[in-house]
């Protein structure tokens, strides 16, 4: 009776602390979004991931971030890009409640500079598709609560990211 009662306690414990996303799993992730090399600044994301394999996730995600650059010239930047993330937790047996993972996002980013002095002016920095490599981890808080970090290199989206995730 008490190995049944122990089994049943461990298996309530498991699903009482956070689940990675999975395969049919919905997951929005929100925050700010770090030095960019378009701005230079702390700007604002937002996206959705969706597990299509319980290691794999593919996803939309939107940037922005703006710059007043000397009290008269602003600049600003929207970044939107789609990506796809392998999850090591199954190849690595991390805990669930832990998530790392890594990939790539396909984007483009739209920068625009306000020179009220010079309606003609055009910044060196154009609007560009690309090409981004991500590295990041989640911790959840329960199943459906969690924070996430990332960090990333490329053309589309430049620094990082710090925010919440949250499961539906």
């Amino acid at each position: 009776m008490k190995k049944i009662i122990l089994s049943a306690a461990v298996m309530i414990s498991a699903t009482v602390f956070g689940q990675r996303a999975q395969k049919g799993d919905l997951q929005l992730n929100a925050g700010l979004a770090l030095p960019h090399r378009y701005a230079e600044n702390v700007g604002l994301y937002a996206g959705l991931d969706y597990g299509v394999h319980n290691d794999v996730t593919v996803g939309v995600e939107g940037r922005f971030g703006g710059k007043d650059y000397d009290g008269n010239n602003r600049g600003s930047w929207i970044g939107l890009g789609v990506n796809g993330n392998y999850h090591f937790n199954t190849l690595m047996g991390i805990p669930n409640k832990y998530d790392f993972y890594a990939g790539l996002t396909v984007g483009f980013n739209s920068f625009n500079f306000d020179h009220p002095n010079n309606p003609d002016y055009r910044d060196p920095h154009k609007s560009e598709p690309g090409v981004s490599a991500q590295v990041g981890g989640r911790y959840y808080f329960n199943n459906n609560f969690g924070l996430n970090a990332e960090a990333n290199a490329g053309g589309v989206f430049n620094g990082g990211k710090i925010g919440i995730s949250y499961k539906f």
